[in-house]
């Protein structure tokens, strides 16, 4: 018996990398999936590609059930379509992972409107545009009785949460998505459905160009099985499933770094130091002269510290 026997999941970016990956192990563990892909480049140009309809066909080759989709998550009407063709095939939708992405690398002076309207448009808005539709779905099915809950899987990056020079519109939609992830936990909560995002670093086509990736992310410490590929795009798949499961349930609002046989828990932006007004009022701006520093714990050295300022 699978983990996700009767499940039915959506996966957007589905034909390639980390999505591939996704729908083989959802299937594996007996979701029926849904192959979104358009089949676009790296950049979000066009091609005469079909990578959805290879993965679905390697799905049902092993005996499971997938059909592929073609439509753009940064269409809004066909977004909705998507998740109506889930559950008109399927008889049902518990899952969408948002998975779908491009990229167009440039410094900040150099970038495009268009560079990063595109990148925001597929990694935000399409991320936005399938959760609505899905929170929607799963709305409605709870008003007329028959709620079951539901699952949001996005997919946000060390960009999105830590910055990378050269993806400003990548990390800007990346980091927008983890506040995406924090609301919809809240505002579904009530209705059964979860919301969470991993942070996978892996080795797949989006992450190939990209300057530095290795050097920022080394290989974790410790022996590793032979063969054990530590970039590897499924690695963050194991994750994926157990989010999209019932044992999940209680687990929410959450972001996830996934790193070869590592799943780290992150915690976001916490207070770890403050400057209190010596006055009790708003604060000075002379004040801030000595007292950051304190903060910071950048000040020169044989300076009397300012008992305002309480450090992490």
């Amino acid at each position: 018996m699978g983990l996700l026997d009767g499940k039915v999941t959506i996966v957007t970016g589905g034909g390639r990398g980390l999505g591939r990956s996704h729908c083989l192990a959802l299937a594996g563990h007996g979701a029926a999936v849904v192959v979104n892909d358009p089949g676009a480049g790296l950049h979000g140009e066009s091609t005469d590609q079909t990578p959805a309809e290879a993965v679905a066909a390697e799905i049902t080759a092993a005996g499971g059930r997938a059909i592929p989709d073609h439509s753009s998550v940064t269409d809004w009407a066909a977004s909705q379509k998507l998740i109506a063709l889930a559950a008109a095939e399927f008889g049902r939708l518990d899952v969408v992972v948002n998975n779908a992405g491009i990229l167009r690398d440039r410094m900040l002076f150099s970038m495009t409107e268009d560079d990063f309207d595109a990148v925001i448009a597929v990694h935000l808005k399409g991320t936005f545009a399938m959760t609505r539709h899905a929170c929607a779905y799963w709305r409605e099915e709870a008003k007329r009785g028959a709620g079951r809950g539901g699952r949001i899987i996005n997919t946000t990056s060390g960009t999105g949460l830590f910055g990378t020079v050269g993806q400003a519109n990548y990390g800007a939609a990346k980091a927008g998505i983890v506040s995406l992830t924090t609301i919809t936990a809240l505002e579904m909560a009530r209705y059964g459905v979860t919301a969470n995002a991993i942070s996978p670093i892996a080795l797949t086509r989006m992450t190939a160009g990209v300057p530095g990736v290795a050097a920022r992310n080394p290989v974790p410490d410790g022996p590793k099985p032979e063969r054990f590929d530590p970039q590897d795009p499924a690695n963050a798949s194991g994750l994926v499933v157990y989010l999209a499961s019932d044992a999940a349930s209680w687990l929410t609002g959450q972001v996830f770094r996934v790193h070869g046989d590592r799943v780290q828990r992150l915690r976001g932006w916490r207070s770890v130091g403050e400057y209190r007004s010596r006055a009790g009022r708003a604060v000075q701006p002379e004040e801030l002269v000595t007292g950051l520093p304190e903060v910071y714990g950048t000040a020169p050295a044989g300076r009397l510290p300012d008992p305002a300022a309480h450090g992490a």
